[in-house]
């Protein structure tokens, strides 16, 4: 039963549309995903005596409204809709709001702030350090903050990979690619980088990364509680592919999808003055396809979107190749647009191939481009010998990776940074910053190193590329 359906009391038997009403649903219960405190901050909360009353108050410049300052109470919601008339609907499940505190559960005066990029490049890497550094000297004035170079390695590398940094220093660090800091992969031993982290007298630690920086940082948090230490970390999610879960994507997302578009609509020209010309795209995207997704959905160029997350196969009824032979015929050209981790399946490995594995733990991909160019030539020549067929392959990868984050990019990671900064200062350690359903909000560290964020071939968007590409389903005919 839909209870927000109107009563037949309200019903206008006249044939005209019923008027607007006002229905009282009563919500399912609310649970709060809460993030640790210091112990400091945490004494202050329950004294509702801060630590130290936020600087920003005594602004020069800035005066802050009454509405400036987050309430102890504010929360945010993981999922913006439910279904009223399930019978037995979900609990709804909330998270702190971020944002600055009028009471800091630290003192900004005794800080001394560590930044680490760590893993693979993404646009928007330096913008986020920079914001940190403006936001911790300018905001907080915090005054000793550093950067640590070449990852988590870094912490317990020499004294040139620690590098004094300031608003000065860091002024154009947005407009560069790439990471002024260094980043190396690996290089991962935890009572070490603890060690480094205690011996140099950092309080404050900002880790910068994708999946596997943020398990290395429950892992330091972890171990921050095992010693009794009284030092805050935070972790902001980077991935170029947004395949970290709950929040709403991860920075660099959204240039990457851009720069992405330029390489399609090179595909597309080189197609398009081909006879029976195909334009190939590898796009990055090792477990999920919301890039080529997306992609996709923005160029309208593309004939076929191939994910990790929908399995398909090449020769045969319903098959790939059969499907572009039929779609070259009409248009006189087609345009694929392929996720690195997809048809992983279809490649010959050697058994040295499937244990291989990089500095991160991950098993390392064959390349699906040149493969399924390969393939597709191959099987062309067998079964249209006749025909010509020109396959033009482009692999964008590190293009993307390396140039800076674009407009929205750079909004977004600013916003990012400065919510790190506000939950570090109010005494929050062990969290991430990030946007649910659009309201930056604090998740426990944990939850976003297990939350995976695959692209759902059962919701609208999926449908949407279908609709776009009228690509099948490449389900393999049972003979």
């Amino acid at each position: 039963m839909d209870p927000t359906a109107p009563s037949p009391a309200g019903v206008n038997h006249a044939g005209d549309a019923t008027a607007p009403t006002n229905t009282t649903v009563t919500l399912p219960p609310l649970t709060l995903r809460d993030v640790p405190r210091l112990p400091a901050a945490l004494a202050a909360a329950a004294s509702a005596a801060p630590v130290a009353t936020n600087p920003i108050s005594r602004h020069p410049y800035f005066h802050p409204p009454s509405t400036f300052y987050i309430s102890p109470g504010d929360v945010s919601l993981r999922h913006a809709f439910f279904d009223l008339a399930a019978a037995a609907p979900s609990p709804l499940v909330a998270y702190r709001r971020a944002g600055p505190r009028e009471g800091l559960g630290v003192d900004p005066a005794r800080a001394r702030a560590a930044l680490v990029t760590c893993g693979g490049l993404c646009p928007g890497l330096n913008t986020v350090l920079r914001e940190l550094v403006v936001g911790l000297q300018e905001l907080y004035g915090v005054r000793d903050v550093f950067g640590v170079a070449a990852g988590y390695r870094g912490f317990y590398g020499a004294d040139e990979d620690h590098v004094r940094l300031d608003p000065a220093a860091v002024d154009d660090w947005h407009k560069k690619g790439g990471t002024v800091l260094k980043t190396t992969r690996g290089g991962f031993d935890l009572n070490k980088i603890v060690d480094g982290i205690v011996a140099r007298g950092y309080t404050q630690i900002y880790a910068i990364g994708g999946d596997g920086t943020m398990r290395g940082a429950v892992a330091i948090f972890q171990e921050f509680k095992r010693r009794g230490l009284n030092i805050s970390i935070t972790g902001i999610p980077k991935t170029v592919d947004n395949d970290i879960g709950i929040i709403d994507r991860s920075f660099g997302f959204q240039t990457a999808v851009e720069i992405a578009q330029q390489a399609i609509d090179a595909a597309h020209v080189e197609a398009v003055s081909a006879v029976n010309g195909v334009g190939l795209v590898k796009l990055m995207g090792r477990s999920t396809g919301h890039i080529a997704l997306h992609a996709t959905l923005s160029s309208r160029d593309v004939d076929c979107c191939l994910i990790p997350e929908v399995p398909f196969h090449l020769e045969g009824k319903g098959g790939l190749f059969e499907f572009l032979y039929e779609r070259i015929k009409k248009k006189g050209h087609a345009v694929i647009v392929v996720a690195e981790g997809a048809g992983q399946e279809l490649i010959p490995r050697t058994d040295d191939q499937k244990r291989e594995q990089d500095e991160s733990g991950n098993i390392v991909f064959l390349d699906v481009g040149p493969f399924l160019k390969s393939e597709l030539s191959r099987w062309w020549k067998r079964e249209h010998s006749n025909e010509l067929l020109t396959v033009k392959y482009i692999d964008p990868t590190y293009m993307i990776r390396a140039v800076p984050a674009n407009a929205t990019d750079n909004l977004y990671c600013t916003l990012l940074a400065h919510s790190a900064i506000h939950g570090v200062m109010a005494g929050f350690t062990g969290f991430v910053p990030g946007p649910i359903n659009g309201t930056y909000s604090y998740i426990p560290l944990e939850d976003i190193a297990v939350a995976k964020n695959p692209v759902d071939v059962n919701d609208h968007k999926w449908a949407w590329v279908r609709s776009v590409t009228n690509q099948p389903d490449f389900v393999k005919s049972q003979a």
